[in-house]
């Protein structure tokens, strides 16, 4: 059977944190999809990780050797890197044991069949195919809003091609229509929708409450909502079964989070099963507007003029939390306390400062809780990922 095989081998997952602290690379949402969802819908074919021996091989983590059969091949892809129809189209082009260059990048795919793995980590390569495509790809977490506008143009051609919007009820005003892609089952009335400035994806039964406002790009997920009075700016992405409120600018929730309430939102990535208390809000620029330097695992790295908050899975903040300019939450953090919160709070921390930790069990038991909610429970998975967290961050 032939099949994608995602890596992180060369792609430093790290400088990614907090989003990889839970997930692999190919698993973060930009744009409609998941970089995995983009590469099975474009390529046809089911995908499975490259085991990297660490807490986060999981049931589709295999080792090459035992990944390709004798009738198949693999395409070995960096999971950091997305899809174009003209990379698509290149990697469909290689042969076995061939791998695409570009952009001065030595191998971001390999076509591997049988023949071609010598050992369990060792692979036989034979020539290589340069392709002059421009290739995109995310190497830390503001990459994430900062090329959304592209992924969400990108995914809606992917999601409608010779496909047919249901109608826009009448109640709701649009600038653009043709722009405009409603699945089935969503629900929105006495909306403001400009799609002349991008595309506006509603998944199938999300929900746009009265008086909603939005420019495009913006892309709302399965069975997510936004409620009343909702101010939303592009390049906005709503992930599925999350709820959305006030005022939200070029921001990503990645699926089954919480930002119910006024306070603004700007520039940031939310994680899954976060939670923004009340008029929770974040700043995206600093006073002098002056370059925002982030921390990451190899030091502070400047993230352009603008960015706000990056917040790591399971994560949340207490009611008018007010989140500094180009702070990094981690996982499973409580959130609150006075003034500006510090531009770095650990996972696990308990209060603003991360003096204090959050107890394991005290912090799954409040997870299963939030879950609940969405009538959801917390897999074997989810705790053993949590735990190794919890015990080596």
């Amino acid at each position: 059977m032939n099949k994608i095989i995602f890596t992180e081998e060369f792609c430093q997952p790290e400088m990614l944190h907090p989003f990889t602290l839970t997930r692999q690379i190919q698993d973060i949402r930009i744009g409609i999809l998941t970089i995995r969802e983009k590469w099975e819908r474009m390529l046809g074919l089911p995908s499975f990780d490259k085991k990297e021996d660490d807490y986060k091989d999981l049931e589709r983590s295999v080792n090459l050797d035992e990944a390709v059969d004798e009738k198949g091949y693999c395409l070995m892809i960096h999971g950091n890197v997305l899809p174009t129809p003209e990379l698509v189209k290149a990697a469909k082009k290689l042969k076995d044991g061939q791998f695409i260059s570009a952009n001065g990048n030595t191998g971001i795919i390999f076509r591997i069949a049988k023949k071609e793995i010598s050992e369990k980590y060792k692979i036989k390569v034979t020539g290589s195919l340069a392709v002059k495509t421009a290739v995109k790809s995310i190497h830390y977490p503001w990459d994430i809003f900062q090329l959304n506008d592209w992924a969400i143009r990108q995914d809606f051609a992917l999601l409608t091609k010779k496909r047919k919007s249901q109608p826009v009820p009448r109640s709701n005003r649009v600038i653009n229509p043709s722009r405009v892609f409603i699945e089935k089952g969503a629900r929105l009335e006495h909306c403001i929708i400009n799609a002349s400035t991008g595309p506006v994806y509603i998944g199938k039964h999300a929900e746009l409450m009265e008086g909603s406002v939005i420019r495009g790009p913006f892309t709302i997920g399965e069975g997510a909502c936004l409620k009343m009075g909702s101010k939303v700016y592009g390049a906005t992405t709503i992930g599925p079964h999350c709820v959305a409120g006030g005022e939200i600018k070029n921001s990503i929730l990645f699926g089954y989070s919480n930002k119910a309430h006024d306070g603004y939102l700007g520039d940031s990535v939310i994680g899954e099963w976060c939670n923004l208390g009340a008029g929770t809000t974040n700043s995206n620029l600093k006073n002098n507007a002056g370059a925002v330097r982030v921390r990451t695992p190899q030091g502070q790295v400047s993230a352009g003029l603008k960015c706000g908050v990056m917040m790591g899975d399971y994560s949340r903040t207490a009611i008018n939390t007010s989140i500094n300019t180009g702070t990094v939450i981690g996982v499973a953090a409580n959130v609150f306390g006075n003034g500006l919160t510090p531009k770095y709070i650990p996972s696990f921390s308990w209060g603003s400062e991360g003096v204090r930790r959050y107890e394991l069990e005290k912090a799954l038991a409040d997870i299963a809780a939030w879950k609940k909610l969405k009538d959801q429970s917390v897999s074997h998975a989810e705790k053993s990922i949590l735990k190794y967290i919890f015990d080596k961050f």
